[in-house]
């Protein structure tokens, strides 16, 4: 399976733009899957509800979503991206996935970060996989990667590689994400942005360093910090459905949920 990632400046608020970069570098090279950053089309630094209110938008009825629909037929391929949703007089900050026949799933982010808290509600929706054919994928957004329970979650419920939009601003997530692929054998495609955002008196410098994550640890790619890039490897998912370490030890079958529980 050919997975890729796509890292690059997002404009503020420059939806048709950003959309624009996306397609010019998406048609670059071939893939089976995409994964596209946190809030890729709208940017990240919000300074009101009303700014939030007038970038978000409907799924799947949005244009976002219909656009990377479109995108998914005319280059033949899946596509995982964030965006800001509007639904029932909320806010989210989600990401869909879509193929050639339409929206296939959506994730709403669990774990807020910061200032997120002042203009989007908290997800409502559980972890979930969905069935590519030639592998299981489960979404979880940006600063989900410091709470073990996100990918082990979507890691017990099958998932053979983990999308991971983000706009990631401290520097941590990114060796973080080789202990959450090895804790759980799986594959992560963390998709980052770069650049800077300044607005309203607050400043945001975003670390890049977009990564595919192998299931045993290993960094396939790591992309530059500053640097506009697509990443496209050769996986063979499979591999994350061998939870064996040796003969005598499973990462699932060995768990002691039991001994485990608390509130």
């Amino acid at each position: 399976m050919r997975i890729g990632l796509i890292q690059f400046h997002v404009c503020f608020g420059e939806k048709e733009k950003n959309f624009l970069t996306v397609e010019r570098l998406l048609k670059m090279e071939e893939a089976d899957l995409w994964v596209l950053p946190e809030l890729f089309n709208t940017g990240y630094l919000f300074v009101s509800q009303k700014e939030v209110d007038g970038l978000a938008e409907e799924i799947p009825d949005g244009e976002t979503t219909r656009s990377l629909i479109d995108l998914s037929k005319k280059y033949d391929t899946a596509i995982v991206a964030g965006l800001a949703e509007r639904a029932s007089g909320k806010y989210y900050n989600s990401a869909i996935l879509v193929d050639q026949k339409g929206l296939i799933g959506r994730y709403r982010k669990l774990h807020l970060f910061d200032r997120e808290k002042k203009w989007f509600s908290p997800g409502d929706l559980p972890f979930n996989i969905w069935d590519l054919g030639e592998a299981k994928v489960g979404m979880m957004i940006c600063f989900d990667w410091i709470f073990p329970e996100s990918a082990r979650t979507l890691a017990l419920k099958g998932a053979d590689i983990i999308c991971h939009p983000s706009n990631l601003v401290m520097p941590y997530c990114q060796n973080a994400m080789v202990t959450r692929c090895l804790e759980n054998r799986i594959f992560a495609i963390t998709a980052n942005r770069i650049g800077e955002e300044e607005r309203g008196g607050l400043k945001q410098k975003f670390t890049g360093r977009s990564q595919i994550t192998n299931f045993d640890g290993e960094i396939l790619y790591r992309a530059l910090p500053d640097k506009e890039q697509i990443v496209v490897l050769d996986i063979d998912p499979s591999m994350a459905r061998n939870k064996n370490i040796n003969d005598n030890n499973n990462l699932f079958n060995d768990r002691r949920n039991k001994i485990y529980e608390w509130n």
